[in-house]
């Protein structure tokens, strides 16, 4: 197989929204699918049954299987020196996967490549728990290799070690010793900068043995892919293609296009004229743009083609360099094209200035808004979408109690950028009704006042509310009342007045975490009256396992950006679309239906919490 390649990514058994003919059509030689995923469901037995995965679903070329230890990180399953464990069905068993059993798998599934059972962690974690992870890798890569036994597939290793250069040294000089046929550099994409992320792979690739494959995993965009083969890499798989054509974005010739922009409405040109796929030779832009907007299927499979197509011909390119001898010179003129956005209808882009921080808290200017960036940690308030119109959608247009005319209490939890207060000012102005009481809570106020200092890039706080606000604690106007509590939210809200709305927005999980604990939903369920909505822009399944064990009834919220549902919870006589049967299968297959903060001791009593819950109590007795 020539190499450097790209691997679509098929983790359960498809290409999401791709016919195998079409891959082959575009020259894949390499699909990945995922091990944990496959053992979850349909398991080994229907792998033995039809003799492998390349029977079973009809692919004539070659496939790669990841182990399932990024599973194992991003779905927070309970780890210890023998594997991870999770549990799968709504009263299915507690599952082991240990680098036995992933190695198990993996000869059942058949790939034509395995990957050693490795422990992966956040990329910005400390030199000693970086440490622990990457020794218990080594120990696992050791007995994956004697899982192995006499299988013909190809065995890779997992070089870990975070963004430390000493682990990386010892991680790929203790594994290149072992028996492999390849490596994969693993742990990386997940919460490093780009500069870290190039900086540690042209490190492991380049102490890595020369005459084996070497695969960065999970990376990354096209731009990505070129920097890493021009470290020295050869194996690439990443879900962009097809999650980026979900939200309406292409990768073309003219740089990266986002067809939902209004400007393509009219366009008559195809996406990219040098792409000979289906959706660039048979429909235009205008086209497009319409399924994307009225979220037509075809319009995702469009896109996800034309990505795909655009990764393979790119791969095709590089590989065509590499062997005429002009990578050189390809490198420094393809990574000006693939770092360009649509140049044919480029973006307004605010002027540039210098970076404005205050305290623990930066201004991030985008292509299209601003954002607040917490600097210790790289988050950002509002990443994705637009924060006003996220703030309308999620926190305001939801309400069924503000429809009503009766005087109302919001808590604004979070007041971070004062985007969700302002949205509902915004829609109180416009609409009168009887008198709402604002109560905005934050225990760091510099987010807010660095916001206040830049109006520009602000708009929403270029009003007279937030900057008396922070003057006096305290806004009133045509039946709007806005109040301050400065600190600990725990600390405060019984002696606020009883809400009806509840912005739950805490700058995150990893930023804020205690207020994303079982104990404090069920401390809050047990302050309020009722009838309370509280919105929030989370969908995980801990999270919402945490608010029903806390006592709330829990319903799917509207997507905002890539989240295709946010959250509400209800205390008290308000419907909502709850969720049912779905979720709950959903969730009783998820490793991850627990926060941080609770403790493995009372998994059970949360479990049986949850299936006891009023809202699924017909569910359940179906399932029994």
């Amino acid at each position: 197989m020539p190499t450097p390649v790209f691997m679509p990514v098929g983790t359960r058994g498809t290409v999401r929204t791709q016919g195998l003919e079409r891959l082959e059509a575009f020259g894949a030689r390499l699909i990945l699918a995922n091990t944990y995923h496959l053992l979850v469901r349909p398991g080994p037995e229907l792998f033995e049954k039809f003799g492998g995965i390349h029977r079973w679903i009809g692919w004539r070329e070659s496939v790669l299987t990841d182990s399932g230890g990024f599973q194992v990180f991003s779905l927070g399953c309970t780890i210890d020196e023998t594997g991870a464990a999770f549990r799968a069905g709504p009263t299915g068993p507690r599952i082991a996967l240990t680098p036995e059993r992933s190695i198990a798998m993996q000869r059942a599934i058949g790939s034509d490549i395995m990957m050693a059972f490795d422990q992966c962690i956040d990329s910005t974690s400390g030199h000693d728990q970086a440490r622990d992870a990457m020794e218990r890798t080594h120990r696992w890569a050791a007995r994956s290799l004697v899982a192995r036994g006499e299988s013909p597939q190809a065995l890779f290793g997992i070089v870990q070690g975070a963004c430390f250069e000493d682990l990386r040294r010892e991680s790929a000089r203790v594994l290149g010793e072992m028996a492999f046929d390849g490596f994969g550099i693993g742990g990386l994409a997940v919460g490093e900068t780009k500069a870290q992320r190039e900086d540690m792979t042209a490190l492991t690739a380049e102490l890595l043995p020369r005459e084996k494959p070497r695969y960065l995993m999970g990376v990354g965009t096209p731009l990505d892919i070129l920097e890493a083969v021009h470290r020295g890499v050869d194996m690439f798989d990443c879900i962009m293609p097809t999650a980026w054509a979900q939200h309406g974005r292409a990768f073309t010739s003219h740089g990266r296009l986002d067809i939902r922009r209004g400007v393509h409405k009219l366009a008559d040109q195809p996406i990219d004229a040098a792409c000979d796929c289906d959706a660039c030779t048979r429909h235009s832009r205008s086209y497009l743009h319409h399924l994307v907007k009225e979220s037509e299927p075809l319009g995702w499979r469009m896109l996800a083609t034309h990505n795909l197509r655009f990764y393979l011909r790119l791969m095709d390119e590089i590989r065509a360099a590499i062997e005429a001898d002009t990578f050189a010179a390809y490198y420094a003129t393809k990574r000006e094209e693939l770092a360009r956005d649509d140049v044919d209808n480029p973006a307004k882009r605010p002027e540039p200035r210098k970076a404005a921080t205050r305290g623990a808290f930066g201004v991030r200017i985008g292509d299209e808004f601003a954002s607040i960036e917490h600097l210790a940690s790289g988050e950002v308030m509002h990443s994705v979408v637009q924060p006003d119109a996220e703030a309308e959608a999620v926190y305001v247009r939801q309400s069924k109690l503000l429809a009503s005319q009766k005087p109302l209490v919001v808590w604004d939890v979070g007041l971070g950028a004062a985007h969700n207060a302002m949205a509902l000012i915004r829609a109180l102005e416009a609409a009168p009704r009887a008198p709402v009481e604002i109560v905005s809570f934050e225990r760091d106020l510099d987010a807010f006042r660095l916001a206040l200092a830049n109006t520009g890039p602000f708009a929403h706080l270029r009003h007279r509310a937030p900057h008396v606000l922070a003057q006096h604690k305290k806004y009133e106007r045509d039946g709007v009342t806005w109040r301050l509590v400065e600190g600990d939210f725990l600390a405060h809200y019984a002696s606020a007045p009883q809400p009806d709305l509840i912005f739950w927005d805490p700058f995150s999980q990893k930023v804020d975490g205690a207020l994303w604990t079982l104990a404090t939903f069920r401390a809050l369920y047990a302050h309020l009256r009722g009838p309370v909505e509280l919105f929030t822009y989370s969908a995980s399944t801990a999270v919402r396992t945490s608010l029903l064990a806390a006592g709330f009834r829990v319903a799917r919220g509207v997507a905002t950006g890539p989240k295709e549902e946010t959250t509400i919870a209800v205390k008290g006589d308000v419907e909502h679309p709850w969720l049912g049967a779905e979720w709950l299968e959903r969730r009783a297959r998820s490793t991850a239906r627990f926060g941080a903060d609770v403790p493995e001791a009372l998994y059970a009593e949360v479990d049986a919490a949850v299936e006891n819950h009023p809202q699924f109590s017909s569910i359940m007795r179906r399932f029994s």
